[in-house]
Parts: C-alpha cells; sequence; structure tokens
C-alpha cells in the first residue's frame, strides 16, 4: 500500500509534487516549534507563520526562536524547505509563462464553446475578425492557420489561435470544432486558384466530418468547384472571383450603377439589411401588404429568401409561409 500511494505521488504534476513537499515540511516544522517553544510560539498557527517566514527568507522577525534546539529547527527548516518553496514559485513562473507563449504561437487548445472558427489568415479573414468584434455583441473567434508563427491580432481578447493545418482532426479538435456555431473558410492567397480551392474543400470535408450540423461559409475560386463544394456539404459559398468580375465589369460600362452597388455594400457591412424569419403574423400574409406596413415602421422589404432559393420583389399575388426569411433593410 505505501509502495502504490508512493507510485502515485511521483506521478502527480512537478508544480502539485513541490507544493506539496514544501507545504508539508512548513507544517511539521511549524508545529514542532511550537511543542518546543510554547512560550514563544503559542499556537500552532504561529508556528506555522514563522516556518512560512523563514523558509521563504523573508524574516520578519516577530516571532524568533530562543533556544539552542529550536535555532536548529529553524536552520534545518531553511536548509530542507527554502529550495522547494523556491522551485515552487519558479516552476509557477515558468508555467504561467509557458502557458503564455503556447497561446501566442497556437499551441494552446481552445476550451470555449458557441463561436466562430475562422481558417486562413489573410486580409479578408482581418476584415472579418474586425467586423466581428467591433459588433455590439462581439463574439468568440478561433482562428486557424498554419502559415503564421504567432497570433497575428493577439490584443484582441475575444479571438484564439490555433495553429496547424485545418483538415486534421486534432488540429480541428484543438479548436473544439464540436462545441462551434459556425466555420468560415477563406481561400488561401498563397495557392492558385485551383488548388486553393481543392485545399478549401478537403477542409471542408474535415469539418463536416467531424460536425456533420455545423453551419459552414466557403470562399471558392473557380466555376468548376461549386459543385464539389456543394457535394462537401457547405451551406454557404462565396465566390469572391464572381463579384470581383461583376464590380470590374459594371465600372467599366457605368459608374454610376458600381457607385450604387457599392454603396449597398457598405449597407451590409453597417448591419443595416438583415434576414429575418417571419413571424407567426406575417404568414400567410401577402407580400405587397407587408410590404406596405414595413415601411410604415421605417424598414425597406426587398425580398424573401424560402429554402435555398432568394425571391426578390416577387410578382403578385405572393403570399408569406412558414419559414421564410424576410429581406429587411432597416
Amino acid at each position: 500500500m505505501p509502495h502504490q500511494l508512493f507510485l502515485r505521488f511521483v506521478r502527480l504534476p512537478f508544480l502539485l509534487r513541490t507544493f506539496i513537499i514544501a507545504t508539508g515540511l512548513i507544517t511539521v516544522f511549524g508545529t514542532f516549534v511550537h511543542f518546543l517553544e510554547p512560550e514563544n510560539f503559542p499556537t500552532v498557527f504561529d508556528g506555522i507563520w514563522w516556518a512560512v517566514i523563514t523558509a521563504s527568507t523573508v524574516g520578519f522577525g516577530d516571532y524568533v526562536p530562543r533556544t539552542y534546539i529550536g535555532k536548529a529547527a529553524g536552520i534545518l527548516l531553511i536548509i530542507t524547505s527554502a529550495g522547494f518553496l523556491s522551485s515552487f514559485f519558479i516552476s509557477l513562473a515558468t508555467t504561467a509563462a509557458s502557458r503564455q507563449n503556447d497561446h501566442l504561437e497556437g499551441k494552446a487548445a481552445f476550451k470555449g464553446s458557441d463561436h466562430y472558427i475562422i481558417i486562413g489568415w489573410n486580409e479578408r479573414t482581418r476584415e472579418i475578425i474586425h467586423s466581428l468584434i467591433n459588433k455590439k455583441n462581439p463574439v468568440t473567434i478561433a482562428l486557424i492557420d498554419e502559415t503564421l508563427k504567432e497570433h497575428p491580432v493577439s490584443s484582441f481578447r475575444n479571438v484564439y489561435f490555433v495553429q496547424g493545418r485545418p483538415n486534421q482532426d486534432q488540429v480541428l479538435h484543438k479548436a473544439n470544432i464540436s462545441m462551434a456555431k459556425k466555420v468560415i473558410i477563406t481561400a488561401d492567397p498563397a495557392k492558385d486558384e485551383l488548388q486553393a480551392d481543392m485545399h478549401t474543400i478537403l477542409t471542408l470535408l474535415a469539418v463536416k466530418g467531424l460536425s456533420p450540423h455545423i453551419e459552414t461559409i466557403v470562399e471558392i475560386l473557380t466555376n468548376e468547384q461549386i459543385a464539389n463544394a456543394n457535394r462537401a456539404g457547405a451551406d454557404e459559398i462565396i465566390q469572391t472571383n464572381l463579384l470581383t468580375s461583376f464590380i470590374m465589369l459594371q465600372s467599366i460600362t457605368s459608374q454610376d450603377i458600381i457607385t450604387s452597388f457599392l454603396d449597398l455594400l457598405y449597407q451590409l457591412t453597417e448591419k443595416k439589411l438583415v434576414f429575418t424569419e417571419a413571424d407567426y403574423g406575417e404568414i400567410e400574409t401577402d407580400y405587397m401588404t407587408l410590404s406596405l406596413r414595413l415601411i410604415q415602421e421605417g424598414r425597406l422589404l426587398l425580398g424573401i429568401k424560402r429554402g435555398g432559393a432568394t425571391i426578390l420583389n416577387p410578382p403578385h399575388p405572393f403570399l408569406i409561409e412558414k419559414h421564410d426569411q424576410l429581406i429587411i433593410i432597416k
């Protein structure tokens, strides 16, 4: 039995073992000196207080042994306990510094829940993080990237960094994928378009394999990989090149159109355009009737999102159905 207790003690973390040994020695010597010199150490607590002050080499001098055996106990206390106590504080400081470095270098696992996971670091990621953090109700973000050596935005307390390849299970587990609310996968700017899309789809497959029901938003650059992204389970697909091409083409043909379009995008970034599910009183209501009602409330109804289809300004008559999402500009 004593052998088993010793083995269990040896398996404890070094910091805990050091603390137990230092605490045990201080308690033993504090109790011992109380019984040696009860007139100088009236209570056991006074003896333990003296042992702590002596072992830490602070030496207040409020309690001092007077007899030779008491002084010998003090010498033995310093020899045996001061080293353990110093080792404990040094280990404590080292552990704190190590954990801070692990956090900055992306080696620490994220333990939170209901967070967003953003995969890939680039300028789009930077803007997304700034927008999410500056919301009225900021969200918690876990950033995964294999190219970064340290946390790129460590000044943000709600942003955690996980270093590693995002298509590996252990990396996704470090970001606590099972408890995440949403995953955003951005295209890798260091790869050509086809390789970037293949990497995105491979990452998407890894995400869906570990958490099939999590909502995913992926950035796809080439048209031919849209179908593969859908097969892999993407909930939303952002075609960056398509949007860029549209803006450039409209800028060539008409500057006024592109200015208005960019103004509309600005409305999006300002969170004035919202998607809200139709409530009980709006179901079976005619679209035009609901549109006039919302205008009186200072809101403009642009269209309806029904399933995977987005219907802008639907033809009359058009009735609102259950689970329809209203596209509204506040």
